[in-house]
């Protein structure tokens, strides 16, 4: 595995953001991103804009929940809006969001990361590589 892989980078898209407890109604509010707050969009599944400004097509949210496997990942997906009707799209691993939204918006996509880096720091979560 490749040491210091930066946003950007190809490797960074097989990153993925585990964290060590679920997200819950008790503690839900506790990950709070530029004054948004989660929302649970389906049992073990919550959402919350990572990157949505007016007159701007593109979106991306995080979303939370639970894999195969019983962890609770923090994935990313698209938003997506035609005539009034809002959905997400296909979640995607946490690097390959977050590579998506440099491509669009380096300085948000660098805020996002810092996001989820404070959480690590937290022991609260952290960074693994995929496999292939």
């Amino acid at each position: 595995m490749e040491d210091n892989i930066k946003i950007g980078a190809p490797a960074f898209s097989k990153m993925m953001f585990v964290l060590n407890t679920p997200v819950t109604e008790a503690n839900h509010k506790y990950y709070r991103f530029m004054n948004e707050e989660m929302q649970q969009i389906a049992e073990d599944v919550w959402a919350m804009p990572a990157y949505m400004k007016e007159n701007d097509d593109f979106s991306l949210f995080f979303i939370i929940t639970k894999i195969e496997s019983g962890e609770t990942v923090v994935a990313f997906s698209e938003g997506h809006l035609k005539e009034n009707d809002f959905s997400l799209g296909q979640p995607m691993a946490s690097g390959k969001g977050l590579n998506k939204l440099n491509e669009h918006d380096e300085k948000r996509a660098t805020s996002v990361l810092h996001f989820l880096n404070q959480i690590s720091k937290a022991a609260e979560g952290n960074w693994r590589m995929l496999e292939e």
